[in-house]
């Protein structure tokens, strides 16, 4: 069970979200004289966890990953232990002019596998040595060392398409020609399998038998075998996929799903893969997808390399953004990928024709400088034509308040106002104000946010008008410009927390997860558009959690409900919620209150809270918020 290993209260000062500890502050009475944005105490105890906190330590991955794989004992273990079914996997290796020492090593790291059941087929693409080469060719030398390499297990078999140059697709579906097995695995010519590689996809599909589609964790080596950059991935998240080929190494696939796709295209290659990948995901279903999250592959780091060099293989890029658009076309979207910030990310942009009514559902209680801010950037910057303002009022007490809502709708005949006239309940206040908008679409704002960009409406509308997605959630800033939220960690601190709190504005974060659209499991509700049916459908905010994790508990409902939720990091807003301010734990019942919203969550979500975030990885800690490793 991943759960915060600290003490309660830690627990709560670090990790309830933002906007949670702006409504508390709201419902335990704000206006007592203190100033929410206070950076005296708070900030210096954060400087100091930041350098005297040992979960913050970075981990030496060299250290991690020795204590991960496995050892001599549980490999020898693994090679006893019987399989029944034993699939039968076909390793397919494209080969061009692979250097002697690391094809060897390659073969070698399939020969060594713990699970015996599998045939390694070798496709040269090699071709004939020509005098234009860059380096010279021995084709008999290579070819002998094929032969050697054949003749050393029989499950080795090569096929050397008539001495022929092939393009790294044909030359893949030249060896995947050849496989017998019922799955189908794919290894780079230069790389090298885990020994326990094989194993745990035959104990994954023991587990999953209706697995189509199989993916692993991946790490780099260099040289010298020192392993670093390790990638730990999410489970299957499509916007994600679109944002970059995260899959990518150890990809294992059924045979007949391979069939039914068509194989490799050469019309991507250098994203061959890519396209292979979006095509499987159009051909099964989610729960056919099953990632192993454990590091089962090493892809090699020499100079050269577009591991090393990324930009090496810039037309790759290019056929990685031909394949997603196409993936788009062949789903009916309206959208384009583009390059993105780095190569081999991607950004999506989306063209629909409709411009559908949107309601920004704001409450407030007087703070109406804050207020202000928040809608003064909207009519500033925004530039969808189709929106309209309510404001749900919330036991305000200073006239200034009321006069400046008469001011507001006097000026802005899209702005209204209606009041809630019950205790704070944030839940409660904001499904009492849906129900006087029949938009199909909610924007849920905080009044303490400010617009950063022209088209954040329309950067969430974009996904949040497609048929699979639910809710869509913005990238938020401090006012000093670091994270203040870029979507939300299900199990953090007990319940939840925000991705990548305090990195720099100028960070993209662990897989550059901070400036990638892509899937998780929640988003804050201080800026959270939701579809009205969805809404509807689910019932609304849970009002038994009137304070705190509401708007988690919310996105947990529209994804039990069969919808994705999306982070979109291209719609930003500053969000002006203290980053200092700690909680009031003096006073027992507000104490009380917040342990038993805490343990309503529990209650109401014990099997993630047990089985972890699909969208993070059981392999990073629990304790921070940065992607770093599990410590050790």
């Amino acid at each position: 069970m991943r759960v915060y290993d600290g003490d309660p209260a830690g627990a709560e000062k670090a990790h309830l979200s933002g906007a949670a500890r702006r409504r508390r502050a709201d419902a335990e009475g704000a206006a007592d004289g203190r100033d929410l944005r206070d950076d005296g105490e708070g900030r210096t105890f954060r400087a100091r966890e930041k350098f005297f906190n040992p979960a913050a330590r970075p981990i030496n991955y060299g250290a991690w990953i020795s204590k991960h794989l496995p050892n001599k004992k549980v490999l020898a273990m693994q090679r006893e232990e019987v399989f029944d079914p034993a699939p039968l996997f076909s390793i397919c290796v494209p080969l061009y002019r692979t250097p002697e020492e690391y094809l060897r090593e390659m073969v070698a790291s399939v020969r060594e596998q713990t699970y015996a059941n599998w045939e390694l087929l070798l496709s040269d693409g090699s071709g004939q040595p020509d005098p234009k080469d860059e380096k010279p060719f021995d084709r008999k030398a290579f070819s002998a060392l094929l032969d050697e390499i054949e003749a050393s297990d029989p499950r080795i078999h090569v096929v050397r398409n008539d001495g022929k140059q092939l393009r790294i697709a044909e030359n893949t579906n030249a060896a995947m020609a050849a496989a017998t097995g019922d799955y189908i695995g794919f290894l780079d010519h230069d790389d090298i399998l885990a020994p326990h590689a094989l194993y745990e996809n035959a104990d994954a599909l023991r587990k999953y038998p209706d697995a189509e589609m199989l993916y692993s964790d991946e790490d780099k080596v260099d040289e010298a075998r020192h392993h670093m950059q390790p990638n730990m991935k999410p489970d299957y998240a499509p916007d994600f996929l679109c944002s970059v080929n995260y899959i990518c190494h150890f990809l294992v696939v059924k045979r007949e799903l391979a069939e039914r796709v068509g194989n490799f295209s050469s019309a991507y290659d250098g994203a061959q893969d890519y396209d292979f990948i979006l095509r499987c995901t159009e051909a099964t279903t989610p729960e056919q997808i099953v990632h192993i999250p454990k590091i089962l592959y090493f892809w090699r780091f020499f100079e050269g390399s577009t591991s090393a060099n990324p930009e090496s293989k810039l037309y790759a890029f290019e056929a990685g953004e031909r394949a997603i658009n196409d993936h788009y076309q062949r789903l009916g979207l309206p959208a384009t990928a583009e390059m993105g910030q780095y190569p081999g990310i991607y950004r999506t942009r989306w063209h629909w024709e409709e411009q559908p009514q949107l309601t920004v559902l704001i409450p407030n209680k007087d703070h109406i400088q804050d207020l202000d801010k928040c809608l003064q950037s909207i009519f500033r910057r925004e530039k969808y034509p189709n929106y309209e303002i309510l404001i749900v009022e919330n036991n305000s007490t200073e006239p200034e308040t009321f006069e400046y809502y008469e001011k507001l709708k006097a000026e802005h005949d899209h702005v209204k106002v209606v009041t809630y006239e019950g205790s704070f309940n944030y839940a409660a206040i904001n499904n009492f104000g849906a129900k006087f908008t029949d938009a199909p679409y909610l924007l849920l704002l905080n009044n303490d946010t400010e617009l950063m960009v022209d088209d954040a409406f329309e950067e969430m509308l974009g996904y949040c008008m497609r048929p699979d997605v639910g809710a869509v959630g913005a990238r938020l800033y401090y006012e000093d410009n670091t994270i203040q939220h870029a979507g939300v960690v299900v199990g953090w601190g007990g319940i939840a927390g925000h991705a990548f709190v305090n990195q720099l504005r100028s960070v993209s974060g662990y897989q550059h997860r901070i400036i990638l659209q892509q899937n998780y499991s929640a988003v804050t509700a201080a800026c959270m558009m939701v579809r009205r049916d969805v809404f509807d459908e689910v019932g609304g905010f849970y009002e038994g959690l009137a304070v705190a994790f509401n708007d988690i508990d919310l996105c947990m409902k529209i994804r039990k409900a069969g919808y994705l939720i999306v982070y979109n990091p291209f719609a930003e807003l500053h969000h002006y919620e203290s980053k200092s301010r700690g909680l009031d734990q003096g006073d027992p019942e507000k104490v009380r209150r917040f342990q038993g919203e805490m343990a309503e969550f529990q209650k109401r979500w014990p099997e993630i809270l047990r089985d972890g975030d699909p969208y993070y990885n059981p392999n990073l800690s629990m304790v921070t918020q940065d992607f770093s490793l599990k410590k050790l």
